[in-house]
């Protein structure tokens, strides 16, 4: 059972992550010939202050 995860900062809409999890579960189906029902994609969403860009968090490094 492929299981993939997914790190990134908050602020996507539902409707990007919704689109993410299709595009990387058919990429995860092309690549390994993975059936689709085995297929697990997990986003973990973390706050820009808990997120670092070099010496800063990234809401202090404008991202």
């Amino acid at each position: 059972m492929p299981i993939v995860n997914v790190n990134m900062m908050e602020g996507r809409s539902v409707e990007q992550k919704e689109a993410l999890i299709k595009a990387v579960a058919e990429a995860v189906m092309d690549s390994i010939g993975a059936p689709e029902e085995n297929i697990r994609v997990i986003i973990s969403e973390y706050s820009k202050a808990h997120w670092g860009i070099g010496t800063l968090p990234a809401h202090k490094a404008g991202r």
